[in-house]
């Protein structure tokens, strides 16, 4: 059984994948696992292969999350992302990192009929690929 921070994390991912597809994207892999880590989503935006981290908060008490993703995750997921253009012969391809970042009001602090709704974002090129 998820927790509650599990459960708020898988529906912000199902909602990242949603605005992805309504946004053109073409949906490749979700929660891409290796021994090294995962990547949240892997999609197509054109003829380009899309690596996206997705970043929701509850509030913004500690800043944006489209600001959260640290030079250590920038670098992790840069390793996964090779890893999987060479793992799928695409080590040629054009890539890019992007991150959707997924803003929910507390609920308590939202009239009822609005109690849903979310602000979400898509940040296209959010780091270059980092190394080192």
């Amino acid at each position: 059984m998820l927790n509650r921070q599990q459960q708020f994390g898988k529906k912000s991912e199902s909602a990242a994948v949603r605005h992805l597809v309504k946004n053109g994207y073409s949906i490749l892999e979700q929660n891409y696992h290796t021994k090294q880590g995962e990547i949240d989503i892997i999609a197509k935006d054109g003829d380009t292969i899309v690596f996206v981290e997705v970043k929701a908060r509850r509030s913004d008490r500690f800043g944006s999350p489209k600001w959260a993703i640290t030079s250590k995750k920038q670098k992790k997921i840069s390793m996964l992302a090779l890893y999987y253009l060479k793992a799928t012969n695409q080590s040629y391809a054009k890539a890019r990192f992007d991150v959707v970042a997924i803003s929910v009001r507390k609920p308590e602090m939202i009239p009822e009929e609005n109690r849903d709704t979310a602000r979400i974002e898509i940040v296209k090129n959010a780091f270059e690929l980092a190394y080192e």
